[in-house]
């Protein structure tokens, strides 16, 4: 908790901004490889050990066939001539081997076509001849942040030759080691398998990325893919796959669920009449289409001379040209990266707005699902946006676009421990007229309430995007996952054309705790003041024992309640809150406070108990706690949930009672080291381990 809240921190300085980018696992490139040149020793990675366990856990597990005969080793020791770029970084560079992430290397491929972009990935200054210490490191996006990757230049070979991405040049190496590098934040090779460009588009860039479905693409997009192509932006496409015919190569060489990038438009004439062509690269560096305008097809010969010799280069590296047409009628699916929020605006270059923002979903709290749950969909987390001016030039004087992103996090990452992307989609809500204060919209809202906008069908993928034409006002967003009790980080990103406000709602922390109450012995109850005595004898106080005997003994008279005896944690921090002269004990006064506290408890206990089967859903525990007086925002709920909660999400009559009193306890102390309610504590190092020692 102290290293996430040191990071939080970090960032609003601008920690992670691509200038100041986060040394991935703490490792920097520039102290390495000065102690690596120091020592005269070649840098071996320990986050990421040439071995069988970073190749993979299941088809490249360390007992399977694929992995059978893997030699790791220094391009030094594969050529005699090794070059990190052999003349310019290109596409041909980018030749997939035997790792099934062709829409990581589409997405390279594209890459390579931007010379600036390309540049702030690879870092300048690499090679293998000066200054040569076996690290190299590249700057990739990764959630919201700028992450600096080093990697050790050892690859997997077979009979000498790379066993996954590889250049035309034998000598050249740097797709092979950006590739380690992509695989290390994913925790192994095996993880790249399967995905689609965006993903990379969007890690390469910082970008956002809209997909199209061909099968209904909208009339514009020609014009689209122009723009696109010369704002820089990457462009990927693929084939739907039917009957699990992944990587079938049909009757015209073109690979069925394999991810390619598109790398050209250009209009020709042919036949006296305009011809719309657009170029292709498969990053298998081979395989093409073989129908109309590839490289041998009789259209090439009815075009001007010039103009086919500028355009058509004959040989099998897996480019090709192809009517728009027949691209239209063959491809299935087309994504495209924006590179900066002007890029989202087809019909202009006006400056949009970004905000992002991070999130969790965290079992028992506020991983709510979907609304068709609608018992626990309000629990999830909720942003709130302000469309506060119209879009220029737009038909509607009174609307407002707006890009929404919803990006899960680390999934991938998970996979070797049998996890994988969950669906997530997300709803837009309309503020009612009577507004809302900057704190969660509760179930009964969503149960009265539909949602005006969504993120279309909820879908198993790394990030789900939709744009959005609303009027001015203002808007609930909701992102979950399909399914509730899902656990998941997330990042949310909004993009608006002109003027807006963006934020998370959630509640203000123990900003109406109830003071503590002072009772005169006269008002002490007689029942009590007898088992007092009986306990507390002629002193007439009692220690955190003697408090446990009187609270099983008064709680066992509610003969509904199915719950335990307090143990001695929750007598602990029961007597922190009561010990008010710091003497360890009791007296009748303080623990009729004390008393009355619990019974109040109990009513908001039976209330949110309402099967009486002794615990009340972890869901209701923000509502239970409001009800005593403390409200929650989503990290205290997430960790009071973790803390208190048992394996089924339930929580007893014992352990609420126990949370409730550690909350009021830490909220006094608060209160009483901020006397001039500035919102800030002042506290020293005796004061903080007394503080923590004691709860």
């Amino acid at each position: 908790m102290a290293a996430r809240l040191q990071r939080d921190k970090l960032r609003s300085e601008g920690l992670g901004k691509y200038d100041n980018a986060i040394p991935y696992l703490d490792q920097n490139y520039e102290e390495i490889k000065a102690k690596c040149l120091q020592n005269g020793e070649l840098f071996t990675d320990p986050q990421f050990p040439a071995g069988p366990e970073v190749l993979g856990y299941n088809e490249l597990g360390p007992y399977s066939q694929q992995t059978q005969g893997i030699e790791w080793k220094r391009p030094q020791d594969i050529v005699s001539d090794p070059q990190f770029i052999l003349d310019g970084a290109t596409r041909t560079d980018v030749c997939q081997g035997a790792l099934g992430d062709c829409w990581l290397l589409a997405a390279i491929a594209s890459l390579s076509l931007q010379e600036t972009l390309l540049s702030r990935v690879i870092l300048q200054g690499q090679s293998f001849q000066n200054d040569y210490a076996g690290i190299f490191h590249f700057r990739i996006w990764r959630f919201g942040e700028w992450l600096d990757v080093v990697v050790d230049d050892l690859l997997p070979t077979i009979n000498n030759n790379l066993v996954f991405v590889h250049s035309a040049e034998k000598n050249e190496f740097w797709t092979a080691l950006l590739e380690k590098a992509y695989a290390k934040l994913n925790g192994s090779y095996e993880a790249l398998i399967g995905g689609t460009s965006t993903e990379g588009f969007e890690d390469f860039t910082g970008g956002v990325a809209e997909a199209y479905n061909l099968q209904n693409p909208p009339n514009n997009l020609l014009s689209i893919i122009q723009k696109a192509l010369q704002r820089g932006s990457l462009i990927g496409c693929s084939i739907t796959v039917r009957n699990n015919q992944i990587e079938a190569v049909s009757s015209l060489k073109l690979v069925k669920g394999h991810a390619y990038s598109v790398t050209a438009l250009q209009e020709v004439n042919y036949q006296g009449k305009s011809e719309n062509l657009i170029r292709i690269r498969n990053p298998w560096g081979q395989v093409e289409w073989t129908g109309p305008w590839s490289d041998d097809s009789s259209e090439w010969q009815e075009v001007d001379q010039q103009v086919r010799e500028q355009l058509l280069v004959k040989m099998e590296d897996g480019e090709f040209w192809m009517s728009f047409t027949d691209f239209l009628g063959h491809f299935s699916n087309l994504e495209i990266c924006n590179l900066t929020p002007d890029a989202l605006s087809q019909d202009n270059l006006s400056q949009w707005h970004s905000e992002v923002y991070e999130g969790s979903w965290r079992k028992g709290s506020t991983a709510g699902g979907c609304s068709n749950y609608p018992s626990t969909f309000w629990a999830n987390p909720q942003f709130k946006i302000q469309l506060l001016e119209p879009d220029d030039h737009h038909h509607n004087d009174n609307a407002c676009s707006c890009l929404i992103a919803l990006m899960q996090k680390n999934r991938r990452a998970q996979r070797c421990k049998g996890g994988d992307m969950h669906s997530i989609g997300f709803s837009i809500y309309e503020v009612p007229k009577e507004g809302v204060s900057n704190e969660p919209l509760q179930k009964n809202f969503f149960m009265m309430n539909q949602s005006l906008a969504h993120s279309g069908s909820f879908i198993n993928r790394r990030e789900v995007c939709a744009h959005f034409q609303l009027p001015l006002g203002e808007y609930i967003i909701v992102p979950s996952t399909f399914e509730p009790n899902q656990d998941a980080d997330f990042i949310i990103r909004v993009f608006t054309e002109k003027q807006s406000k963006f934020q998370q709602v959630d509640n203000n922390l123990c900003e109406s705790v109830p003071p503590l109450e002072t009772v005169k012995e006269s008002d002490v109850e007689d029942s009590l003041k007898e088992i007092f005595e009986q306990v507390g004898g002629k002193d007439k106080e009692i220690d955190i024992h003697g408090l446990g005997k009187i609270l099983n003994k008064m709680i066992s008279k509610n003969k509904d309640l199915k719950t335990g005896d307090f143990c001695m944690e929750s007598c602990q921090n029961m007597m922190n809150l009561m010990d008010t002269d710091g003497s360890g004990h009791l007296n009748m006064m303080e623990f009729q406070v004390l008393w009355n506290k619990i019974q109040k408890w109990l009513a908001i206990f039976r209330m949110h108990d309402a099967d009486k089967c002794g615990t009340m859903n972890s869901h209701e525990m923000r509502l239970a706690v409001e009800a005593a007086g403390i409200k929650l925002n989503n990290k205290l709920l997430e960790v009071l949930v973790s803390r208190y909660s048992d394996e089924n999400m339930g929580i007893s009559l014992n352990r609420f009672i126990c949370c409730l009193v550690k909350l009021e306890a830490m909220c006094h102390f608060f209160t009483k080291m901020d006397p001039k309610k500035t919102g800030q504590a002042v506290i020293d190092l005796p004061q903080w381990l007394l503080l923590t020692m004691c709860g």
